[in-house]
């Protein structure tokens, strides 16, 4: 099992593991000198118990940039990060860097692979990444930027950029209770990995707090725990057997797109009889039948303070203010059967 205690191991320490001089670590790991089959089984040995991974970025160990930079995110299929990706790709070219996407693998060899390759700074966008991973990133002396899919209370040493979830969520609910809304309910990710919201959770904590601020908020009316489509939509069907539902959140355009197949299946019109709003505004929002009211994160302005903050931190060694973007709703006909058509 892997320590976790996450501390990247040195060539000193695989010589001293070894009983060998560093110089005969560099010879074996660089297989350009001969040094004797007892010796180099020491080190390959000890390479592998103490997880040593060579960093393969000589820039930085000259103390020069690497100029790349990584972008953490839970899933790179997720069309909100892609768009993300390209707009902090374009800033960070013309600054003479690359950007490159890469999704949690939530554990420790994780952590140390990407602290090895001496990136020049990590942006994070993962619900499921553990606080002390990002702590051991900030250790490590790498600049990181967070966009605040959940809140970290006791994460110090970042810089963190408020992309407007919780703004946005409380929105919504204002925004159905402003159409005679009463009965709201809140269709949470699926996730095979159990990675579900909770009070921490922006949207989620936006829309409770709306909820509760409305005089809305009751048992039941968070439809969450779904590991698959076929458990999100029969949660979703059961509670409309009992319950009445007049509108519907999702905290993204997936589950909100599974809610509008439901609520059809159910015989109930959309809008007229339920209202449904999805989140990140992606492409399925034109596809869908009623077109999918969505909210839209200001993505071009979050990219590029995303790798501004980091390359402040790199200049100054000073953590930015956190920077604070909101949300906007684009409605179509899921919540308004008189807006135009993309």
């Amino acid at each position: 099992m892997a320590e976790n205690n996450i501390r990247c191991a040195t060539r000193a320490d695989v010589a001293r593991r070894a009983g060998v001089s560093v110089t005969v670590v560099s010879y074996v790991l660089n297989n350009n000198r001969y040094v004797d089959k007892e010796k180099r089984e020491r080190v390959l040995r000890a390479v592998k118990e103490l997880h040593y991974t060579p960093n393969n970025i000589a820039r930085a160990l000259k103390g020069k940039n690497s100029q790349h930079i990584i972008f953490i995110v839970d899933s790179t299929t997720n069309e909100r990060f892609g768009r993300l990706m390209g707009e902090m790709d374009k800033v960070a070219y013309q600054k003479g860097s690359v950007v490159s996407l890469c999704a949690n693998r939530n554990d420790p060899e994780f952590v140390r692979q990407v602290i090895a390759r001496r990136f020049d700074g990590i942006v994070i966008s993962s619900i499921s990444i553990p606080d002390e991973y990002i702590r051991n990133f900030v250790d490590a002396g790498i600049p990181v930027t967070l966009l605040l899919s959940k809140e970290y209370p006791r994460l110090e040493g970042v810089a963190k950029i408020d992309t407007g979830l919780y703004q946005g969520a409380r929105e919504c609910v204002r925004y159905f209770y402003g159409q005679g809304r009463r009965h709201i309910v809140y269709m949470d990710r699926v996730s095979a990995h159990d990675h579900f919201s909770d009070m921490t959770d922006n949207r989620y904590r936006g829309f409770v707090h709306e909820m509760e601020a409305c005089g809305l908020l009751a048992e039941g009316q968070i439809i969450t725990g779904c590991k698959n489509e076929e458990q999100a939509r029969g949660k979703l069907a059961e509670y409309l057997r009992t319950h009445p539902v007049d509108a519907i959140l999702g905290r993204n355009d997936y589950t909100a797109c599974l809610a509008i197949k439901e609520l059809l299946r159910a015989g109930r019109r959309i809008p007229e009889d339920a209202a449904v709003i999805g989140y990140d505004n992606s492409s399925v929002c034109r596809l869908i039948t009623p077109t999918l009211t969505s909210m839209k994160m200001q993505e071009e302005e979050i990219a590029r303070a995303a790798v501004e903050m980091l390359y402040q931190m790199q200049t100054t060694s000073e953590v930015p203010k956190t920077r604070h973007f909101e949300a906007q709703m684009v409605v179509r006909r899921s919540t308004d059967p008189t807006a135009p058509e993309d």
